[in-house]
């Protein structure tokens, strides 16, 4: 079983799309209303549905976060050098945490990592 999308209410639908599209290759398949809500897709089949607040509530619990994990480190250093340039705020510097080699940053209201596991193997618990 695969998890194939994803919900995220923002502040600023336009600028999430861009976002999204610039730095993690989305590409916007649909706006609904006066960028009410955005569906984007990737190359994984992954749907990442963008919308507004109906009620103005934009806010997740202080740990909620999403992450994206990538093939490299050097994918993540290239990433974390993108944003930067971008001018999206990323006070961090990709670092090793538990297994993965990662930073974390604010976007709009998504608190967001990026990172690569050092170790790929998973072990079962079973």
């Amino acid at each position: 079983m695969t998890i194939n999308h994803l919900n995220l209410v923002v502040n600023n639908v336009s600028e999430a799309i861009t976002f999204f599209e610039t730095y993690f290759n989305f590409n916007c398949e649909l706006v609904k209303g006066d960028n009410v809500i955005a569906i984007l897709t990737n190359s994984n089949n992954f749907t990442l549905v963008i919308m507004g607040s109906k009620n103005g509530d934009t806010s997740y619990p202080r740990d909620f976060h999403i992450g994206f994990m990538l093939d490299s480190t050097t994918e993540v250093d290239a990433l974390h050098a993108k944003l930067q340039n971008g001018n999206i705020s990323v006070p961090d510097v990709p670092k090793k945490i538990r297994n993965s080699y990662a930073f974390y940053f604010h976007f709009d209201n998504i608190f967001m990592e990026v990172g690569h596991y050092l170790n790929q193997t998973i072990e079962s618990k079973a």
